[in-house]
């Protein structure tokens, strides 16, 4: 990565634009858009400023040097942060970022995406979000509940995120009260290129609850791993596996 992608609350915040002109405006909407204030002038509590004017190296350079963190309109190299091509399906929020090589790459892969993403999305997180409780209660190891939300939310599963969600809500309760133990897998993964991965080995490094593989391992095909995976170098496989889906690499 170029850049670490993080969503930021600006939910009653305060946000420095400087600049008049469309693309003051433009920045203004996103940030109302995301609940927060545009202001024209920075006090105490103003931790982020976009700038749009004439001389913005120059006043990019005093509000960072005033600790907040800038972006510059077309000026990716002054940029502490940039603004991500978006759709919004709150409250789920996708986000493309190019570390400002090209903001119209960044838009065409948003406009073929938009047709792939249901308009239902945001009602399933909802669902998923108000039903996290119940689920906790049912299965309180968290190995247990990523199993529940892996298998509802797969291709095909009750909770397809590709397809229309209709009563997301009820299709949760239903699987509750059908729901089994703990499963625990093991993957072996035994190739050297990321390209030559299928379906499902990508499936099951990013459901990974532990990875473990051997020095002749890919960093490529390590990557595609779950982040919050715990990572064992390794060069045999343990006999004792952890609980949960544990993944092998080992070319």
């Amino acid at each position: 990565m170029e850049q670490l992608p993080i969503f930021v609350n600006l939910r009653g915040r305060r946000v420095l634009v400087t600049g008049i002109g469309d693309a003051a405006d433009a920045k203004i909407r996103l940030i109302e858009a995301a609940g927060g204030t545009a202001v024209s002038s920075s006090t105490p509590d103003v931790r982020l400023a976009f700038v749009a004017c004439d001389d913005a190296e120059a006043v990019a350079t005093r509000l960072k040097a005033a600790g907040l963190l800038v972006n510059v309109v077309d000026r990716p190299e002054l940029c502490d942060f940039t603004t991500p091509s978006i759709i919004d399906r709150a409250p789920v929020t996708v986000a493309i970022g190019t570390a400002g090589a090209s903001a119209t790459l960044a838009k065409a892969l948003r406009e073929r995406l938009e047709a792939l993403l249901p308009a239902t999305l945001g009602n399933l997180a909802v669902a998923i979000r108000d039903a996290r409780r119940s689920v906790a209660t049912a299965f309180p190891a968290p190995t247990d509940r990523r199993e529940f939300w892996d298998g509802l939310l797969a291709p095909d599963g009750r909770l397809d995120p590709m397809a229309d969600a209709e009563d997301p809500a009820g299709h949760i309760a239903a699987s509750l009260t059908t729901a089994g133990g703990q499963v625990n897998s093991l993957t072996r993964i035994a190739v050297f290129d990321v390209e030559d991965l299928t379906l499902r080995q990508l499936r099951a490094l990013s459901r990974a609850d532990t990875l473990f593989f051997t020095p002749s391992a890919s960093a490529t095909i390590l990557d595609r791993a779950r982040r919050d995976a715990v990572r064992r170098p390794c060069s045999d496989l343990p006999l004792d596996l952890p609980p949960g889906h544990s993944v092998f690499v080992a070319p």
